[in-house]
């Protein structure tokens, strides 16, 4: 297991897509857990999804002291250079992205903006700040594995045949992070996360996206006719790899050409687990009625549609996790029947079902 050689206490560590799923829940257990550290939030509010959401999450942050929040653009060159001169990070975490597979086959110029353009921006403005930015820690995505067919996804595993735009964006990411470190020995590490779910998600993804047409009386898609798995993986399990692989920064060191060798690396979390979309929804729908989200008589065979593949969807998903676990002695292990009832238990408050 590596020994970690950042301490976090006290640092100011830059968080972009800060309104975002992620991005909130990591803000929040940082202060929490170290209580002299600041957080610089950068995020663009936009309205791929429910605003009032991003607003939320926004506002429990900004309870804390130690929290500066700048809205605004990662693609807007000028005002990251000025955040990086400004609040001096020690650590960046860049979580802002346009996210979604389906979204970027309509809309692919945000994904170039946002995903190629203002990463590239970060990484510039890390590339000046340098030596001072101590890790720079990015999102990556399950969705770098394509189609391949060998299971689990390993990082060791080649990523030269993305099916979507956002595929093709995040893999960039990737290369353009290695270049970076090799070139101006900027100490950086991918995630490459599988399937995000939790209470206050993305209404875009299924598990909320379901439940929202389930109480409209609506359909539901499932796509492949059900004949697909994912790797859910629950937002704390997210966010606790994350801060773990913030404090182990990839050394520095030279090679024998006295070149640097990249301080650079890519990790998986995922579940390990991967779950049939079918019985995916039978939970779900068990927990949206003990919730009450539901009612306990409803006809969930009457709302379900089997439909064929989606362009630029996968199969499978599925993480081999065993360098993350290897590295920092830990792997996700949140059931996806206690994750969904976290969901369905939050959905029902913040949607007041219960009245």
């Amino acid at each position: 297991m590596l020994e970690a050689n950042i301490i976090l206490k006290d640092k100011t560590v830059f968080i972009t897509g800060v309104a975002g799923f992620i991005g909130s829940y990591l803000a929040l257990e940082l202060l929490k857990r170290y209580p002299t550290i600041q957080i610089v939030g950068i995020d663009s509010i936009t309205n791929y999804y429910d605003i009032s959401l991003k607003e939320e999450r926004l506002q429990k942050l900004k309870k804390n002291k130690h929290f500066i929040f700048i809205k605004g653009n990662i693609a807007d060159k000028l005002l990251i250079n000025k955040i990086f001169t400004e609040y001096k990070p020690n650590i960046v975490v860049n979580l802002a992205a346009q996210a979604g597979v389906r979204y970027s086959i309509t809309n692919p110029d945000s994904y170039i903006e946002s995903n190629l353009i203002g990463f590239y921006n970060i990484l510039e403005a890390c590339r000046h700040a340098n030596p001072e930015i101590e890790h720079l820690i990015y999102a990556s995505s399950s969705s770098v594995y394509g189609s391949n067919k060998k299971v689990p996804y390993s990082t060791d595993d080649k990523v030269d045949n993305p099916v979507s735009l956002y595929a093709a964006t995040k893999k960039s990411n990737e290369l353009m992070a290695h270049a970076y470190s090799k070139l101006y020995n900027i100490p950086s590490t991918g995630l490459r996360f599988f399937t995000v779910y939790g209470p206050a998600g993305r209404p875009d993804m299924a598990y909320f996206g379901f439940t929202n047409k389930l109480r409209e009386g609506k359909n539901i898609q499932i796509f492949n006719y059900g004949n697909c798995k994912r790797d859910f993986t629950y937002i704390d399990d997210i966010v606790e790899g994350i801060i773990r692989v913030m404090q182990h920064a990839p050394e520095r060191k030279n090679g024998e050409d006295n070149l640097p060798i990249p301080p650079y690396k890519v990790y998986n979390i995922g579940n390990n687990q991967p779950e049939n979309l079918l019985d995916f929804v039978t939970i779900l729908q068990e927990e949206l009625i003990r919730a009450n989200v539901l009612p306990s008589n409803y006809n969930f065979e009457a709302h379900k549609e089997l439909v064929p593949m989606q362009p630029g969807d996968v199969p499978m998903t599925y993480a081999d996790t065993t360098p993350l676990e290897n590295d920092f002695g830990f792997k996700p292990s949140t059931s996806l029947r206690n994750g969904l009832r976290a969901f369905a238990e939050w959905y029902a408050q913040y949607y007041k079902c219960n009245k």
